[in-house]
């Protein structure tokens, strides 16, 4: 076997950021500044590791049994995502500036599983077969357990964690099977082998059924419907700065585990990939935009929209179920709009964490008149959710749309395209009534009789733009007694001076302020010059 111990500098780098987090932890203890700052160093030494190895140093490979069957591969794709990975890793460790500060949450220790999990998402870029593929991925994903119930005392976090777990379970061993049953169909886990279709005799169908299964297994990690349940939970009791990374760094993991068996592996029943795609991104599309519809929260509203976002991200590559063979512009597409989509959802929750700090997000309500409290964040939430909904000024967002329609307009999925415009639409309503929130009057203090049923329909009427039946309130009710949070309208006055103290009172982080402005200005740069992140993706064509 042979190893380029070159190509695991990126992956040497993110582990020692791990234990380096630890160990100054160790040394002094309960002083955030020293591991906040060793841990960032390690995170942006991750990333230009993983560019000066993957660009300046060619193509490069580890674990290699045979000429093709290499299990790690580190070129100039693979640095790419390595970076982003990284870029994503710190500026969620920005966002957790106000979180760390309220001593809920262990600083060591959540320094080392965040950097625990960038480990994982560095190693996935660069698998080539299904063992080492799974295991980077579950190393991504397993941090994010204890990340998301970490915060002492939050009841819902705990309650997120426990879900976000079990149907991971599920959706792992449902991969597993699915590895399992390529592997009896064609002999290899390696990639190369899978592609090459050497099929045992009569296993074809065998392999369709495994590819099936592990293509539904790993969609869990983009929260792409059937296994899309525990997003909207978690993410609404996570902290918000691991909601952040969940939502995109866990979710970009997805696609790429999702382009490397789908369409790397899979060439020779790309018909059946592609149906399984095609399939998942219809249900991710129309069930998330429909949910999000009917939501009061601000976070589960970016869930249940992420849900609708894996849709879009998985529509060029459901185009292979009318395509012969693989195209670059269909994996291009789906490599643009993730980056497209990663950098306006972290803006989104960058804002939210602005206005919110360590809270949680809170309802829809209280972001009414955030635009004259916190003009800069509610231009910033404003710009993500336009480009979340493909309108400008997102123009990252609206350049996105027309690539995915274009790229299968491009793949005889005409069909599919129009599945994506419609969906588009529909999702136009709950993206512009939010932006349309944050420049609305805002209520006075006072106004409505405080402890009365009468005041919270009052406000969530006027929040949400539509009128909550009896089993709506009876729900909200509910989820104030399991969670311990104040709903909105219990006891108005107190509530409403409450959110105007949240958004407007207090200043933001300044690394939190800072990390933000840097994905403000990625997004304003990529929607002026998409032309680059669509040459660079490319690169995995």
């Amino acid at each position: 076997m042979r190893i380029d111990q070159v190509a695991l500098i990126p992956a040497y780098v993110a582990v020692g950021t791990a234990l380096l987090a630890l160990l100054v932890d160790l040394i002094a203890p309960g002083r955030r500044g020293p591991v906040l700052v060793a841990t960032a160093l390690g995170m942006a030494g991750t990333a230009g590791a993983a560019i000066w190895v993957g660009v300046a140093g060619g193509h490069r490979t580890a674990f290699c049994v045979g000429p093709d069957q290499c299990s790690l591969v580190l070129d100039p794709a693979t640095a790419i995502v390595a970076g982003v990975f990284a870029g994503l890793a710190l500026g969620t460790l920005a966002l957790s500036a106000p979180l760390l500060r309220t001593g809920e949450v262990p600083v060591g220790e959540y320094c080392f599983l965040l950097a625990s999990s960038l480990t994982g998402a560095v190693v996935l870029g660069g698998a080539r077969d299904l063992i080492t593929l799974i295991v980077a991925l579950e190393t991504l994903t397993l941090p994010l357990y204890l990340l998301v119930g970490l915060r002492r005392g939050a009841r819902e976090g705990g309650s997120a964690a426990v879900t976000f777990f079990v149907v991971s379970v599920v959706s792992t061993a449902i991969a597993l099977l699915g590895a399992a049953l390529v592997f009896t169909a064609t002999g290899g886990v390696h990639f190369a082998d899978i592609a090459k279709g050497a099929l045992v005799p009569g296993a074809e169908p065998l392999l369709k059924v495994g590819v099936v299964l592990l293509l539904t297994g790993l969609a869990f990690k983009v929260a792409a419907v059937p296994a899309h349940a525990w997003a909207p939970a978690t993410y609404d009791g996570a902290p918000l700065p691991v909601a952040t990374y969940l939502s995109t760094a866990s979710k970009l993991g997805g696609v790429v585990a999702l382009l490397l068996v789908g369409v790397s592996a899979a060439r020779p029943v790309l018909s059946t990939s592609g149906l399984t795609l095609a399939v998942l991104a219809v249900l991710s599309m129309t069930v998330g935009n429909l949910v999000a519809l009917r939501q009061r929260r601000m976070v589960r509203l970016l869930a249940w929209s992420s849900v609708a976002q894996a849709g879009y991200l998985l529509a060029p590559l459901g185009a292979l179920i009318a395509a012969d063979e693989m195209t670059p512009l269909l994996a291009a597409a789906t490599v643009g709009y993730a980056f497209f989509y990663v950098v306006l959802e972290f803006c989104a929750f960058g804002a939210v964490v602005g206005v919110r700090g360590a809270g949680d997000g809170g309802a829809i309500a209280e972001y009414r008149g955030m635009a004259r409290r916190s003009p800069w964040f509610a231009g910033v939430l404003v710009l993500a959710l336009a480009g979340l909904a493909g309108l400008p000024p997102g123009l990252a967002g609206l350049f996105a749309k027309v690539a995915v329609v274009r790229a299968l307009l491009g793949g005889d999925a005409t069909w599919l395209a129009i599945v994506v415009a419609v969906n588009a639409v529909i999702g136009l309503a709950y993206y512009v009534r939010v932006g349309a929130m944050l420049f609305a009057p805002a209520e006075p203090v006072g106004a409505a009789p405080a402890g009365t049923a009468g005041a919270a329909a009052t406000l969530v009427t006027a929040g949400v733009g539509g009128n909550a039946d009896a089993t709506d309130k009876a729900g909200a009710a509910g989820e104030a007694e399991s969670t311990g949070r104040p709903r909105v309208g219990e006891g108005a006055g107190a509530a409403l001076e409450s959110t105007e103290g949240e958004i407007s009172g207090e200043r933001a982080a300044w690394p939190v302020v800072v990390s933000v402005a840097v994905a403000c200005v990625v997004a304003v740069f990529v929607g002026f010059g998409p032309e680059l992140v669509m040459r660079a993706a490319a690169t995995f064509g």
